[in-house]
C-alpha cells in the first residue's frame, strides 16, 4: 500500500483489507511503535469531527510521527485557495493528507494534484476508514468475516456505501433496508455485486427492516440526517420513522448478533433510548478501533508495513 491513496474501499483488494486487519490487531497489542519518526500527516477538515480527528492524531503520535491540523477557516478550500494549489503546496510540506470534506469531487481533485498519499477521512460518497475499523471490530467479535451476514438499516449514505463494498469484498452477505428514495447509489451497488460474485457473498436490498435483520450476525445503523442535510431533518424523521432499531426489531437477528453504529448517534431517533447500552452493542469498541486500524493504514501507506502475523490470517 505504500504511496497509494485511499479515496474509496474500491482502492483496496480483499488481501489489502486482510493485511490491514492483521496489522491493526498486532498494533493494538503492542501500543506505541516508532515506525513513522520524521513523518507528518496534514489533517484537513471541512466538517466537525471527534473520532476521526482524535484517532488520526493519536495514530500518528503513537507511530512516532506528527500531525498538522488545518481548520476550514485556515484553508478556505476552493474559496480562499483552489484545491489544486492546496494539493501542490501541502505536497511540498507533508508526507500524507487526510481530508474530511463535503464533496467527494474535492477529494478526487486534491488527490489528482497531490504527490503524497491522500486519505478519505469522510466524503459525501464514502467513509472507508470507518468501514475498515468496523470490519476489524466484527472480526474481533466473531473470529471471521467470510459467510457472516451484516444488516444495515437506514439511509443509503456514505457509511452504507463503504460497508457494502467492504463486506462484499470479504465474502460477507450484505443486507440493507431503506425507504424509497434513499437507496445506495447504483454505481456502488453494481460494483459491490461484482465483488460479491467473486467472493461468494450475497447482497439483498429491501424496504422492510425486519427482512434485512432476520437471522443477521451484525445489525448496523447510522443517523438519518447527516452533516449538510440539516434542512431535511424533519422530513427525514417522518420518512425513517419505521426504521428505528429497537429491542423488538433487534430480536429478529441471531441471538449472538452484535449492534453497530459509527457515532455520533441521535438517541431516540435511529436507535431507541438505551439501545446503544444494550449488551449486544459494540459501538465503543468500534470507536476505539478507528485508532488501531488507522495506525495500520498509515504505517502501510507511509512505511510499507506488512505484518503477516496470526491475526486476521
Amino acid at each position: 500500500m505504500k504511496g497509494k491513496d485511499l479515496l474509496s474501499i474500491s482502492d483496496l483488494s480483499s488481501e489489502d483489507i486482510g493485511w490491514l486487519i492483521s496489522d491493526a490487531i498486532d498494533m493494538k497489542a503492542k501500543g506505541w511503535i516508532s515506525l513513522l519518526s520524521g513523518k507528518t500527516l496534514a489533517i484537513m477538515f471541512e466538517k466537525p469531527s471527534l473520532r476521526t480527528r482524535v484517532s488520526f492524531e493519536l495514530a500518528m503520535r503513537q507511530l512516532g510521527g506528527q500531525t498538522i491540523y488545518l481548520s476550514p477557516a485556515e484553508v478556505g478550500l476552493g474559496e480562499r485557495e483552489s484545491v489544486l494549489d492546496v494539493a501542490r503546496v501541502l505536497s511540498r510540506y507533508v508526507d500524507a493528507i487526510a481530508i474530511r470534506t463535503f464533496s467527494h469531487q474535492t477529494l478526487e481533485t486534491l488527490a489528482s494534484y497531490s504527490s503524497v498519499p491522500v486519505i478519505n477521512a469522510l466524503s459525501d460518497l464514502e467513509h472507508p476508514c470507518q468501514a475498515l475499523a468496523d470490519l476489524l471490530t466484527i472480526y474481533e467479535k466473531k473470529g471471521e468475516l467470510n459467510g457472516l451476514t451484516l444488516a444495515f438499516v437506514g439511509d443509503g449514505n456514505n457509511v452504507a456505501h463503504s460497508l457494502m463494498l467492504a463486506a462484499s469484498l470479504m465474502g460477507m452477505n450484505f443486507r440493507i433496508a431503506y425507504p424509497a428514495g434513499y437507496a445506495v447509489q447504483d454505481r456502488i451497488f453494481h460494483m459491490a455485486k461484482d465483488y460479491a460474485t467473486d467472493s461468494g457473498a450475497e447482497i439483498f436490498c429491501t424496504d422492510e427492516p425486519r427482512l434485512a435483520i432476520s437471522g443477521a450476525d451484525v445489525v448496523y445503523t447510522d443517523v438519518w440526517t447527516s452533516m449538510g442535510q440539516e434542512a431535511e431533518a424533519q422530513q427525514r424523521r417522518q420518512v425513517f420513522a419505521g426504521y428505528q432499531i429497537n429491542s423488538e426489531l433487534l430480536s429478529s437477528a441471531k441471538e449472538d448478533a452484535i449492534l453497530m453504529h459509527p457515532l455520533p448517534a441521535h438517541r431516540g431517533e435511529e436507535v431507541a433510548e438505551g439501545i446503544l447500552d444494550n449488551h449486544k452493542s459494540v459501538v465503543f469498541d468500534q470507536a476505539e478501533n478507528r485508532l488501531h486500524l488507522q495506525k495500520a493504514l498509515l504505517a502501510g501507506m507511509l512505511g510499507g508495513l506488512e505484518i503477516p502475523l496470526a491475526g486476521y490470517r
